[in-house]
Order: structure tokens, then C-alpha cells, then sequence
């Protein structure tokens, strides 16, 4: 759902750039609640994945693709406020290096892709686990959680469109089509996210910041109604590097190698525009000649090692940063 420099007037980018930029501030203010030792490294991490699976458009219906936006997961992995900046960095690096996502259009795609995934897909996602406090419960939120932020991001999209758009449209259309296409990308994504999370939840449970209730030590009640710690069933903290290595193993793998068979159709947004008549409003990229841009087909770079490039970027600068705001909170 990355959305090109044209579609939408100055006044509507503008404005999505200072919402994008009050909830970029907010976010680095309130991750520091967020990142510890653990969540700050999987923080960069979570960045680097996002960046490999949104390479790898899967087809949702004849001509037409979808990929992860990855709000939602991150919020459930590392925390809301962490993930803002986790998705925000992937669209940064996108739009810089790749020639994805329009420059002018990038608060637009900090609000649709980082701002509303994450808070939409963390609010539900606490509805659920509060239904039941369980493993079960949190992949299924998992799921929830990020199935239904996908159309409502689409749906904002047309909004926002209606609001300031560059071309004119059918208002009932666009807001039909953007939804229904979206409804199966949310599909998609309530997949990969579910697997994701459950993934972790089988080797590191302590690492999934919405499912750390399901590793809190033991408490018990005496007689008196006094809480104690019962410190026989605590387990000592596990390291962290045998997991992070694995896992940017597997971000690399994706983006370096499962990148080469992604759908080449059109994702949602790209068709919705098409089949509207307002894909015309879209303008060149400022960094469209770039080697790198559109993924190394400018430059004639595979698209696998351009994706590779990209996890490496996306994990030193998501590192970078969010480590940073980890190191202010601790002194």
C-alpha cells in the first residue's frame, strides 16, 4: 500500500506529515517504556523482517497482489510505541534507497502503514487476550488483530483521498474497491503474523512484549492475602544471541532468495488505482534512477541481492536508533 508522490494535494501530504511526525516524536518518547535489554535488539530485528516479507507480494485474487504491512506484528513483538518507529524506519529506507513509497507521500504512508496498523492491531489484540490469558489466545489475536487493520488502513486511504485527492473519483467506488481487496490482504496478513508470532512463542516466549503475561513468574496468595513470588518455577533469562542470529539468518533468506518467486501483479492499492482512473496521478520518484530503485531493476541488481542490502540498512539504522532511545532510558 505504498502510496506515490501525486496522488494527494499539499495541504492533505503536508498535514499527514505532521501527524506522522507528532506520532514519531510521541513514539521515541514512549518506547522508552518499551525497549529493555531484550525488546531493543529484537526492536531492530523486527524492522529488518518487516522490511524482507514486505518484499514478498503473494496473489490475493486474478492480477492482483498483496504484502504485509506489519504494524500489528510489531506492536504484538516489540511493543506499540516500538513498532510505530519499527515501521517508520522500513518506509524511510524504502522510500530513500528503493524509490518505494513517494517522498512527499511519506507521512501518508507513516499513517497508513506504521500509525494505524500498529494502534488499530494493538488495541484489538488486547481485546482478545483479555478474553482468555493463554497461548491460544494470543495467536489468535495475532491474527485478529492484523486481518482487521489492514482494510481499516485501506479505508483511511480513501478518506484521505476523498479529502485531498489528485484525480477526481467515485467516492461509493473507491471506498468499495480499496476495502474489498483489502479485506483479502488483511487475510494474508493475519496469516503471516499469526505464524510469526507463534513462531517465536515456541522458542522464545519471553521476547513477545504483547504475550509476556504468559511468562510472569508465579504468584501466589497467602492466608493473610499477601502476593508472593513463587521462585521455583522462575527460569534463569536465555541468551540472545543464538536467536537474533537465526533470525536475521531468516530475514536474509527471505529477502536474499524467497524474494526472487514474490507476484509481480500489481498490489492492492496499485490495482484499485488502476481500475479507478487515478493511477495516471502518480509522479516519478525523486530517487527513480537509482540503482537500487525499484528493488535493483533500475540497475540491474537482482532483486534478491537488493533485498539483502536492504535488511542490512534497515537493521543497522533500526538498530541504531532504537537502541539509542533504549541507551537514554537506562541512563
Amino acid at each position: 500500500m505504498h502510496v506515490p508522490d501525486g496522488f494527494f494535494t499539499a495541504p492533505v501530504a503536508i498535514g499527514a506529515g505532521v501527524v506522522a511526525a507528532a506520532a514519531v516524536a510521541v513514539s521515541l518518547k514512549r518506547a522508552k517504556s518499551e525497549l529493555d535489554d531484550r525488546t531493543a535488539p529484537m526492536a531492530g530485528l523486527v524492522a529488518a523482517f518487516i522490511f524482507a516479507v514486505q518484499m514478498l507480494n503473494f496473489p490475493i485474487a486474478a492480477g492482483t497482489s498483496g504484502h504485509l504491512l506489519g504494524g500489528a506484528l510489531a506492536a504484538i513483538l516489540v511493543g506499540p510505541y516500538t513498532a510505530v518507529l519499527c515501521v517508520s524506519v522500513v518506509l524511510a529506507v524504502q522510500g530513500f534507497f528503493f524509490a518505494d513509497g513517494g517522498l512527499t507521500a511519506l507521512g501518508i504512508n507513516i499513517v497508513l502503514m506504521a500509525i494505524i496498523p500498529s494502534a488499530i492491531g494493538w488495541g484489538i489484540f488486547q481485546l482478545v487476550t483479555r478474553v482468555a490469558r493463554n497461548r491460544a489466545s494470543v495467536i489468535a489475536g495475532s491474527f485478529v488483530a492484523a486481518l482487521i487493520s489492514v482494510p481499516i488502513a485501506a479505508l483511511t486511504f480513501a478518506v484521505l483521498f476523498v479529502l485531498g485527492g489528485t484525480a477526481p473519483i467515485e467516492t461509493g467506488a473507491v471506498f468499495a474497491a480499496m476495502g474489498g481487496v483489502h479485506v483479502l490482504v488483511g487475510i494474508g496478513e493475519g496469516l503471516i503474523t499469526a505464524v510469526t508470532v507463534s513462531s517465536v512463542l515456541a522458542v522464545r516466549p519471553d521476547l513477545v512484549y504483547g504475550a509476556r503475561f504468559l511468562t510472569k513468574p508465579l504468584v501466589l496468595k497467602t492466608a493473610t492475602g499477601e502476593q508472593v513470588v513463587e521462585p521455583a518455577r522462575q527460569e534463569a533469562p536465555k541468551p540472545l544471541r543464538p536467536f537474533l542470529v537465526g533470525s536475521v539468518a531468516v530475514a536474509l533468506v527471505l529477502a536474499g532468495i524467497v524474494s526472487f518467486f514474490a507476484s509481480s501483479s500489481p498490489d492492492g492499492l496499485e490495482r484499485v488505482a488502476e481500475d479507478e482512473g487515478f493511477l495516471g496521478a502518480a509522479t516519478d520518484h525523486a530517487f527513480g534512477g537509482f540503482a537500487l530503485a525499484d528493488y535493483g531493476d533500475v540497475g540491474g541488481i537482482p532483486v534478491g541481492i537488493a533485498g539483502v542490502i536492504g535488511v542490512v540498512i534497515t537493521l543497522l539504522v533500526g538498530g541504531a536508533i532504537l537502541w539509542s532511545v533504549r541507551q537514554k532510558t537506562a541512563a
